[in-house]
């Protein structure tokens, strides 16, 4: 257990450090209104999960200590919405098209909602 749980954090540690220095390289870049650096980390970090993913089951699919590493641990400190893409799509190609739809759409308006709370109970 301790041993997985700084398995997820080393990788974790990682991949915010990488996230930050994404944030860094685009904005160097491009300044503008449209939040490029979220979008780059988004799609980059859904591209690794997937490579990540693809990779383990083929070569490595017993060995959880590499998926702690790599896709909790990086992809999940890089961004969790990589996390959240491979679990919807996980969800479609099990069939489950119903669940899958609900799952995008309830994390998309309860996490805007949440944020939206999370700020107007600092301005109070």
């Amino acid at each position: 257990m301790i041993k997985h749980i700084l398995l997820v954090g080393i990788g974790g540690a990682v991949g915010s450090i990488l996230r930050y220095l994404t944030a860094l390289f685009v904005s160097k870049y491009y300044a503008n209104i449209f939040p490029l650096a979220t979008f780059t980390a988004n799609v980059v970090g859904c591209l690794l999960i997937g490579l990540f993913i693809g990779f383990l089951n083929r070569y490595y699919q017993a060995d959880a200590d590499l998926r702690l590493l790599l896709a909790t641990g990086f992809c999940g400190g890089y961004t969790t919405f990589s996390a959240f893409s491979a679990e919807s799509l996980h969800l479609l190609q099990q069939g489950n098209y119903l669940i899958a739809l609900t799952y995008v759409g309830v994390s998309v308006v309860f996490s805007l909602l949440a944020v939206g709370v999370g700020l107007a109970l600092f301005e109070v």
